[in-house]
């Protein structure tokens, strides 16, 4: 679905009969809104031209190149607004787009450090001038710019500011420097007001307590803005007992975020279920709706097609195949859903075995309970995500093997650690249902005893501190996967142990960190000094290495010659087996 607007130029043309005539010049664009909070304390309205207007709305994910192509979408939703964390010059399409359909923009205004918790750089609001003179020239400059555009609902400074100074500073400083950027945000918002009277300005945190600085130093808001997840409900007991004199709006809300779910058995946020998604929007909205006169309305979180961990967390429609979740706020928003195909639910997703000690490389095996509110047949795709080892967002997916009554079988990953297994359920009408569950992986447990465990052990270098370091050579042979070996950032790098005495062995099992070899030799010694190869390897791709290999040594090395990776060398275990 696309929607774009075409201008004719005004200019003359020639008719069959040869008569001169001028073309009828294009419509001129539509004049910006006007729009306004009106009203008296706790009885509080937005109005658009003078009519009341309630936001309706959700923040915006794709590309303002594909506006054209959403805008339809999100109208048929009832969405009324979309919400930005940026306004420049790639922002006009989104605009127009939204304009086209009668939806409107909350544009926003990114400021240092935004994002809450683990996000953004840190500025210094009590001293960086050349900073805070920046962002007071370039915000009311694209103000101007777009103050006549039809798609402007009103303007927003910073995202999550006040919560996020925290990463910066902290004790006094941290409340001086919390004072200094939301009297920035004040400075910002008249000098908005001076070149665009006719849109209001608010200032969105990641939390209510964010506001008494606003109450102080940001006399010149409209309004307010939070957001809010989980906590949705409890906004309007906050604003109350703050006693603040402006109304609000929610510019993030849905379902419980990953900061606010309990951990499961393997120790990790514990993601909702997609019905528990689809409840946590329509929760969502009724908390703000609940607040009469004081919550002006939503944008929530998030129209994103996103297929990696958040956006399957969040996104209405990843891929563009639309959830539960994306009904939900349909009927939320009044839209018509009477004729909508609706996805499959997955009603139990379940690890054959111990979710806790699945054996790396091996097989995995899923139980999953679907079905489809149509009778729509149903196909499976499985993927799997290592965010809880190395912070990777991206999802990969898996060959799996149909073994009929709901059971998949896949092959389990051979780097260990907890991972997250998705099955997405898709009736091939655009519609999907996905369900996840933690796994931790384990190495496979050799046959025979561990000769190396608890011997000596050096390396050829060791990392001293950063991270979880100090990470000697005696952590990789210590029988705990929590400790390692961490060489420097060069090669080759090496790791030996001593038997302490003339020793046969039979199998060597290497458990890697994300730092693994590509390319590495397993030798033996007598005396430390002259050493020779039992295996080699060129084509290592991390994991866990097992090897079975024929040798005979006091001392037992495994020596890297080429990374896999930027960094060193890095070992959780290992392991010689006789």
């Amino acid at each position: 679905m696309t929607a774009s607007r075409v201008t004719a130029p005004l200019t003359a043309g020639l008719l069959a009969a040869g008569a001169l005539v001028a073309l009828p010049a294009p419509p001129a664009q539509a004049a910006g809104s006007v729009v306004r909070v009106t009203g008296a304390q706790g009885n509080w309205q937005l109005t658009v031209d003078g009519r009341p207007y309630q936001i309706k709305g959700l923040t915006w994910g794709p590309s303002t190149a594909d506006a054209p192509r959403y805008m339809p979408d999100l109208k048929s939703m009832g969405v009324n607004t979309v919400r930005t964390w940026g306004t420049d010059a790639s922002s006009k399409p989104l605009f127009d787009a939204a304009a086209a359909q009668g939806i409107k923009v909350i544009a926003g205004f990114w400021l240092q450090p935004g994002g809450g918790p683990g996000s953004g750089g840190c500025v210094d609001y009590l001293t960086d001038t050349a900073y805070k003179n920046q962002v007071l020239t370039e915000f009311p400059q694209w103000a101007a710019t777009y103050k006549d555009n039809p798609g402007v609902l009103m303007w927003n400074v910073g995202n999550e500011s006040v919560l996020g100074l925290q990463n910066c500073y902290s004790g006094d400083e941290l409340e001086r420097q919390r004072n200094a950027y939301t009297t920035l945000v004040d400075d910002i918002t008249k000098k908005i007001h001076a070149v665009d009277p006719n849109h209001p300005v608010t200032s969105t945190d990641a939390w209510t307590g964010a506001w008494p600085y606003y109450k102080r130093n940001a006399p010149d808001l409209d309004l307010y803005a939070v957001n809010a997840y989980n906590a949705v409900c409890d906004v309007k007991t906050a604003w109350e007992q703050g006693g603040y004199t402006k109304p609000y709006i929610v510019t993030e809300s849905g379902p419980a975020g990953e900061w606010e779910v309990p951990d499961d058995a393997n120790g990790v946020p514990a993601e909702p279920t997609d019905r528990a998604k689809a409840d946590g929007y329509t929760r969502a909205w009724n908390c703000v709706t609940g607040h009469r006169g004081v919550a002006l309305g939503a944008t929530m979180f998030h129209y994103g097609t996103e297929y990696d961990f958040g956006g399957i967390w969040f996104n209405l429609l990843p891929a563009g195949e639309k959830r539960l979740s994306y009904y939900a706020v349909k009927r939320a928003y009044g839209g018509d859903t009477s004729r909508d195909n609706t996805p499959p639910v997955i009603s139990d997703l379940g690890i054959e075995g111990d979710a806790a000690k699945v054996p790396a490389g091996g097989d995995l095996t899923l139980a999953v309970k679907a079905t489809d509110p149509e009778g729509d047949p149903i196909t499976y795709e499985v993927q799997d995500n290592s965010n809880y080892i190395d912070q990777s967002k991206q999802l990969v997916t898996l060959p799996a093997t149909n073994l009929g009554g709901g059971r998949l079988r896949v092959t389990a990953p051979d780097r260990p650690g907890v991972w997250k297994i998705y099955v997405k359920a898709k009736d091939g009408k655009g519609n999907v249902g996905v369900e996840t569950r933690s796994f931790r992986v384990v190495p496979p447990v050799p046959a025979g005893t561990n000769l190396a465990r608890g011997k000596p052990a050096t390396a050829s270098s060791a990392q001293t501190g950063g991270g979880d370091c100090p990470c000697t050579a005696a952590g990789a042979v210590d029988g705990n996967l929590a400790t390692r070996w961490a060489s420097d950032w060069s090669d080759p790098q090496w790791l030996r142990v001593d038997l302490g005495a003339r020793t046969s062995f039979r199998h060597v099992q290497l458990v890697w960190e994300t730092s693994y070899a590509r390319a590495y030799t397993v030798q033996t010694s007598d005396d430390g000094q002259n050493w020779t190869t039992v295996r080699s390897v060129t084509d290592g791709n991390g994991g866990v290495d097992d090897l079975d290999v024929s040798g005979t040594g006091r001392y037992v090395r495994v020596n890297g010659t080429a990374r896999g990776t930027g960094w060193g060398y890095s070992l959780y275990e290992f392991g010689v087996y006789g």
